[in-house]
């Protein structure tokens, strides 16, 4: 892959626990994101207050992405996240066809972004510099990811490490290739909506569920009680994304 993609303009931001060079560059990792359809009632409860609304719908169902990375190599270290988004846009916003096509527009462009409703790290510079910078709603725990072949089993622990909040697994079906999808996400940081353009690249392969299932586990935690609002315990992908060279830019956030 040419260097290029990594040749950015880069500053400096402050956070507790010192200096962050923007954007973080991700130059080594794995991705799984698994597509969910949850009820619309559910995905509207957590974006409660937020001013959006969910902005993509399958079968009358909202579109949530449950995304678990490995992070092998960053410009802050490696690190395991798991994030628990919806397909969101603001309230009275047109997408077109249904925001599908917005999302292969640029992201600093898009109408169509994804409200983060959860991100577990696993370690402390990730959680504050995500939690100071951008206002994503993370805390460290353990997260264990595993991708063998059409294998993957990913999972979250609660804080204590003695219970589980999620796990995904099982074997994937058949697959074909699609382009990597980047992103914008949308956070809330000191009372305003911050966008933040995620330029994503990596072969990247969509496969069919096969046997993969969500279980919701027995933590007393907002991240389990969140998806049990999704409806997600039990629930079979839609989709599953697999990325075994994912490399991304994380930029700097601006006001919606």
């Amino acid at each position: 892959m040419s260097a290029g993609f990594f040749e950015v303009e880069r500053s400096v931001a402050r956070t507790s626990l010192g200096p962050v060079d923007l954007p973080i560059l991700y130059k080594d990792a794995s991705n799984v994101v698994a597509l969910f359809g949850a009820p619309l009632r559910g995905a509207a409860a957590l974006l409660e207050g937020t001013g959006l609304e969910p902005a993509m719908t399958a079968g009358g169902q909202a579109v949530v992405g449950l995304s678990f990375y490995e992070y092998r190599a960053t410009s802050i270290g490696a690190y395991n996240e798991v994030a628990t988004a919806i397909f969101a846009k603001k309230v009275g916003d047109q997408a077109a066809l249904g925001g599908l096509a917005d999302l292969f527009r640029d992201p600093r462009k898009r109408r169509v972004g994804v409200w983060v409703v959860d991100l577990p790290v696993t370690t402390e510079a990730a959680d504050v510099g995500g939690r100071e910078l951008w206002g994503y709603p993370k805390f460290v725990t353990r997260i264990d990811f595993s991708l063998a072949g059409r294998h993957v089993e990913c999972a979250v622990l609660a804080p204590s490490g003695e219970s589980l909040i999620e796990r995904l697994a099982g074997t994937l079906g058949p697959s074909l290739r699609v382009p990597a999808l980047s992103l914008m996400t949308l956070t809330r940081l000191g009372g305003r909506l911050v966008r933040t353009p995620v330029h994503v690249r990596g072969a990247t392969r969509a496969h069919l569920p096969g046997d993969v299932r969500l279980r919701v586990g027995e933590a007393r935690h907002r991240m389990a009680d969140h998806l049990r609002t999704l409806g997600l315990d039990g629930a079979a992908p839609r989709l599953v994304l697999v990325t075994e060279n994912f490399q991304s830019v994380l930029h700097a956030g601006s006001s919606a």
